[in-house]
């Protein structure tokens, strides 16, 4: 095979949207749809490396930029990549310069839209899977968390669309009941629950009834900064007792903040917004803010970063497991091939799959069964278009007028007043 016919002769990004249900967090509640982008990387034989990003403007102006930058080089040349990337977005084209300490998120998502597609390359011309690219994987599949919302049963203002049939979950008896179909359809052995939406006791009432209901599975919460340092020292008892957490998410804001509630925890911090950059680690190790770093490869910088976060996490003693957000196939498959080739993923990873409905990869939704998830068999991802469900799905886009995702304005639908600064509690 000659070098000149694996060149890039082409770079497509299409915006998506997705039905997406109206899902209560401390920002607010997720609109009617979710926005996503499908990235297309194509070298002169025909192959097609795909890549899944945010669907918000800002990214969809800096994928814009790299993309027609990408023709004509090597897919296995990721330096190059980076280069591209490193001149387009950012202050600072150096790409061995130190890690800047406030991160820059923008700069590594763009980079992992398109290091992706790269390597989903790399898997198809070596015709081998992408987690051996990676190196190789050390474990058979990854697991994943049920991943539980306080929700309303439909959304303010949504004519013509019917309830989604998950029902209202505002209630302990109703996220049991959320789990149990959670954990009937998918089989997942452990769960986390989005709180900061309602005063923390009532949060932790949801948690005793979801332990009373399945007392082997571990805990986690989430209220995503929402509570302050006294807040959390007041109720720190209540999640202490008998064990009710495997680890604490994001109780509060700020990397300072979760270095004082690190002081008085019994139990592992975990964080997906105080600790999202190489420039924080740093800071973090220094306050021993964090026990457990939940990666995401679309803002780490791509499935390489998140190997070197791993590492690092291994340096520091620090715990690893994957975020996620509105997602779909290309985005968990991707997450599923690293995730094998990490040898201290020891926690169950987030996915918000179970609530997507659609898909836009061919043969469906990827199938996560007994709450694990092997990587798809094939080379590179494993994982092709539906160019009818792309299209469809991109129709969505260019209808649904909603250009970036504010949680607030939509939960102003239903309470006009609300407020979504932090902290709420």
């Amino acid at each position: 095979m000659s070098l000149s016919t694996t060149r890039i002769v082409a770079a497509r990004v299409t915006p998506i949207a997705f039905r997406d249900p109206p899902l209560l967090n401390v920002a607010g509640v997720h609109e009617p749809w979710a926005l996503r982008s499908i990235i297309e990387v194509e070298t002169a034989d025909g192959r097609v490396g795909l890549g899944e990003s945010y669907g918000n403007l800002e990214t969809l102006e800096h994928l814009a930029k790299i993309a027609p930058q990408l023709v004509g080089l090597d897919p296995f040349d990721l330096n190059a990549l980076t280069r591209v990337v490193y001149g387009l977005v950012g202050n600072n084209p150096d790409t061995g310069a130190t890690f800047a300490p406030e991160g820059d998120k923008a700069r590594a998502s763009a980079l992992a839209a398109f290091e992706v597609p790269f390597l989903d390359l790399q898997g198809q011309i070596l015709d081998r899977p992408l987690y051996q690219v990676l190196g190789g994987a050390v474990r058979p599949h990854v697991a994943y968390s049920a991943y539980l919302f306080y929700k309303f049963a439909q959304h303010k203002e949504d004519p013509g669309y019917p309830t989604d049939d998950w029902g209202e979950a505002l209630t302990p008896a109703q996220l049991v009941q959320q789990a149990r179909r959670m954990i009937d359809s998918y089989g997942f052995g452990s769960i986390k629950l989005k709180a900061g939406v309602f005063p923390p006791e009532e949060e932790i009432a949801g948690l005793k009834a979801l332990r009373a209901a399945f007392p082997g599975y571990p805990l986690r919460i989430d209220p995503n900064g929402g509570w302050s340092v006294a807040t959390t020292r007041r109720i720190m008892p209540l999640l202490a007792a008998e064990g009710l957490l495997e680890y604490l998410e994001d109780p509060v804001s700020t990397l300072e903040e979760m270095g004082e509630v690190a002081q008085f925890s019994p139990m592992p911090l975990a964080t997906n917004m105080v600790t999202v950059a190489f420039g924080h680690i740093p800071k973090t190790v220094q306050l021993d803010a964090v026990q457990v770093i939940l990666s995401d490869h679309h803002y780490w910088g791509g499935l390489r970063a998140t190997q070197h976060l791993a590492t690092l996490c291994r340096t520091f003693g620090i715990g690893i497991s994957m975020h996620s957000n509105s997602h779909m196939g290309i985005s968990l498959a991707a997450m599923t091939h690293v995730g094998v080739t990490l040898p201290n993923l020891s926690y169950a990873c987030d996915t918000h799959y179970p609530w997507q409905e659609d898909e836009v990869i061919a043969g469906g939704k990827l199938s996560i069964r007994n709450g694990v998830l092997a990587p798809p068999p094939g080379p590179g991802l494993g994982v092709t278009l539906d160019r009818q469900a792309l299209a469809r799905l991109h129709q969505n886009y260019l209808d649904c007028g909603i250009r970036k995702r504010d949680d607030a304005k939509e939960m102003r639908k239903h309470q006009p007043d609300f407020n979504p600064q932090c902290p709420r509690f």
